[in-house]
């Protein structure tokens, strides 16, 4: 007999946050009329929805244009954290050499930053997808490092008591234990991603055709219409709402049949 795709609990899991979303909306949006709110103080879902219709193309090009550049960014934090982490497992004083400037990274502001990595990289998307990936690189870096070395001992000795290679160890042992953390990192990472994203986009100013979500909510700042800032936000919300979705499916899909987080 063929397993279902959704057992009734976890529909109630996903239909829930659903019903009270639409039920907040709905208040929000009976209020608001009741009390008349003006709409350049704050609008109501109503003129968030025209906004977005009536706004579509300019506004989800520059959804586009983020999240191209959060895509890039994001992959080339998996790329380059995934590879550090495989180096530092290997040698313990690489992970000494390195891990400082990771942490630097990390907890220097990306506010910080962008402004320089626009003036040292002449192209624009790729220096805003260097900033979005420095802030997104660190969770991949410490949860696949961490996965990488928390392997059962036990198992370990195993391996060499069976005088296994060191790839052999890492393809058999080493990469299925960090497949949990690597896939918790990812969940982490891709909403940095986005946020990174937006920040630079906010440095850098960027503006036309090519703008993303961004240069809309400065736009929509300097204009006084909230309608097309609240617009703009809500699609960053959804596309960061979709990309943990996303990672959260690649991560069942991956560790269903075997690992005690999935099966439970």
């Amino acid at each position: 007999m063929r397993k279902p795709l959704m057992t009734y609990p976890q529909a109630q899991r996903a239909v829930w946050p659903l019903v009270s979303a639409l039920a907040l909306l709905l208040l929000w949006e009976l209020l608001f009329r009741q009390f008349a709110v003006p709409v350049y103080l704050a609008p109501k879902p109503s003129d968030i929805l025209s906004t977005l219709i009536s706004q579509r193309d300019a506004l989800f090009g520059s959804l586009l244009t983020t999240l191209k550049v959060t895509v890039l960014a994001f992959l080339m934090a998996i790329a380059i954290g995934t590879l550090i982490a495989f180096l530092f497992v290997q040698s313990r004083l690489i992970e000494s050499c390195l891990m400082p400037w990771a942490i630097l990274f990390q907890v220097t502001p990306v506010v910080a930053i962008a402004p320089l990595v626009i003036i040292w990289i002449h192209n624009t998307t790729l220096a805003l997808v260097v900033c979005a990936m420095l802030v997104a690189v660190f969770p991949v870096l410490t949860n696949t490092t961490l996965g990488l070395r928390s392997v059962n001992p036990g198992l370990l000795n195993l391996f060499h008591i069976n005088q296994a290679s060191g790839w052999q160890i890492l393809l058999r042992l080493r990469l299925p234990n960090a497949l949990p953390y690597f896939f918790s990192g990812l969940r982490i990472s891709s909403g940095l991603a986005l946020i990174g994203a937006v920040v630079a986009e906010f440095v850098a100013g960027t503006g036309g055709s090519g703008a993303g979500l961004a240069w809309q909510i400065l736009q929509a700042g300097f204009q006084l219409n909230l309608p097309l800032m609240f617009a703009a936000l809500f699609l960053i919300t959804c596309s960061g709402l979709a990309l943990f979705c996303l990672m959260s499916l690649l991560s069942h899909l991956f560790l269903r049949r075997w690992h005690d987080s999935a099966l439970a």
